[in-house]
């Protein structure tokens, strides 16, 4: 292994009996990196993100965070890396200002605790118990806890899950300053939305095997799925702009339509100009496939043997 990357995973390989659950799986994020880790449930990121964290003892394969072992050289890793899982795991009566300074305690020069919590928009909460915070604002406090050690290497768990709109950006701004500050960023999601907008590489798994690895354009780009996307405000008759396009136009809902031909510049010339005349105005448009079809085209597509999930009674994932 190079050492060079910040995560180094090489033909990672994690088992349950005799569940395959990670299969050969091979990956690394540089420093100032975000990677999203996408795959159904079952897919094998779980037990991925839990042996880079030093959670699980790889099968096979080696791993390395930082250059170091995360099992051997455990206490060194947990020092320089940050964990938000998907749930908080907190007493119910912390209060978040509290369980900053608790969590800034184990480190040798952790980032202030308010100012965390002003970072995470939850400045005005301070005062306020885990039981009486939103699942929004469970979620940035836990991804606050995440980062008060200043972690070199960030595993993010679902952070927007639950989150509202105005949350959703302050968790991309972190992520984004995360990226500006030469963190590493590792995230799980099932928003492919949210991917598309903060990863710079994406990594699809399923039944325990990297699928397609990329930036969300290269992978859109590369997808089988030639078409064209767009929204329109108004009526539109999907008919008769499919017989002047030449292709097919189908209705999505919430006037987004589809046409199913590749986004040539002629195709793109032809619906503007049709949109124009009948005095439509254009919303939106997206040639070439998207993220969530190459994911369902991928993970659709593999063999048809059950998912790689572990079985009832696996140990809980700690919090740092």
């Amino acid at each position: 292994m190079s050492g060079a990357a910040a995560i180094e995973a090489l033909d990672l390989v994690v088992r349950y009996g005799d569940l395959t659950a990670v299969d050969r799986l091979s990956l690394s994020v540089e420093p100032g990196e975000v990677l999203a880790l996408l795959g159904p449930n079952g897919a094998g990121k779980t037990s991925t993100v839990e042996t880079l964290e030093g959670y699980r003892r790889p099968d096979g394969g080696a791993v390395r965070v930082l250059g170091l072992d995360p099992v051997s050289d455990h206490a060194a890793v947990v020092r320089r890396i940050g964990v938000m899982p998907q749930s908080g795991g907190l007493m119910p009566g912390i209060r978040c200002r509290e369980s900053l300074h608790l969590f800034a305690a184990y480190y040798d020069d952790p980032t202030d605790p308010d100012e965390l919590l002003a970072r995470v928009g939850l400045a005005g909460r301070a005062g306020a118990t885990w039981r009486h915070l939103s699942g929004g604002e469970q979620q940035r406090l836990s991804l606050a806890l995440a980062l008060v050690g200043r972690p070199a290497v960030a595993f993010l768990d679902e952070p927007t899950a639950g989150v509202d709109v105005a949350g959703r950006q302050v968790v991309r701004r972190v992520i984004t300053d995360l990226r500006d500050a030469g963190v590493c960023v590792l995230l799980t999601t099932h928003e492919l939305d949210e991917a598309e907008r903060v990863a710079d590489r994406v990594a699809i798994v399923d039944r325990g095997r990297l699928l397609a690895l990329g930036t969300p354009a290269q992978l859109a780009a590369a997808s089988e799925a030639s078409e064209l996307r767009f929204a329109a405000t108004g009526d539109l008759d999907a008919v008769a702009l499919g017989a002047a396009l030449g292709a097919a136009v189908t209705a999505e809902g919430s006037g987004r339509y589809r046409v199913a031909t590749a986004g040539t510049p002629s195709v793109v010339a032809a619906l503007t100009a049709w949109l124009a005349q009948h005095d439509l105005p254009l919303t939106d448009l997206r040639t070439g496939g998207r993220l969530e079809d190459v994911f369902l085209r991928l993970t659709s597509s593999s063999d048809d043997e059950p998912p790689a999930s572990p079985p009832p009674g696996r140990p809980r994932r700690r919090r740092r």
